[in-house]
């Protein structure tokens, strides 16, 4: 991963943000063609690193290939589950899984409270869960305003009979 730099020649630490910069194509078919050459015996590094290049994609498909394969390297590899929680909740996120990504992020940031790409993403997620909150509230409102309106229109109807 690399560090941003901001004009201040302060160093910052890579955020949830960083995630929506995908590779180059060059770079995700190195890891690809790594993956593929292992074949059956893949390692799991090579799997990890593989899928941390699908989760930064841009397309959906490869970002679902990446939680796939973390999710394989979470159930099978518990000395490499740690590893996985951030990128699990990175890919849900980026997939719109919002329940998802926030409960791998929860665990991550039990055992790591000061984990500040954790607590980033938290905040990410939080806002797509408010933002999408008050939208469903919205569509809500207006389809039971719709509702009434109708409903108001057939019994007015109904009663002129």
């Amino acid at each position: 991963m690399n560090h941003r730099q901001r004009a201040d020649m302060e160093f910052v630490l890579p955020d949830a943000a960083d995630a929506d910069s995908p590779l180059k194509a060059d770079e995700l078919q190195v890891l690809r063609a790594q993956y593929e050459k292992e074949g059956y015996y893949v390692g799991v590094q090579t799997k990890f690193n593989y899928a941390w290049g699908l989760i930064k994609s841009s397309s959906r498909n490869e970002q679902q290939g990446g939680v796939r394969l973390l999710s394989d390297i979470f159930r099978n590899a518990p000395e490499r589950r740690r590893e996985c929680l951030y990128y699990l909740a990175l890919g849900n996120y980026k997939l719109g899984n919002y329940a998802e990504a926030r409960r791998y992020n929860d665990l991550l940031l039990d055992h790591e409270p000061a984990n500040l790409q954790a607590g980033s993403l938290r905040s990410l997620i939080d806002d797509k869960v408010a933002k999408e909150g008050l939208m469903g509230v919205a569509i809500l409102s207006g389809v039971a305003i719709a509702a009434g309106v109708v409903g108001g229109m057939l019994f007015r109807g109904a009663k002129r009979r």
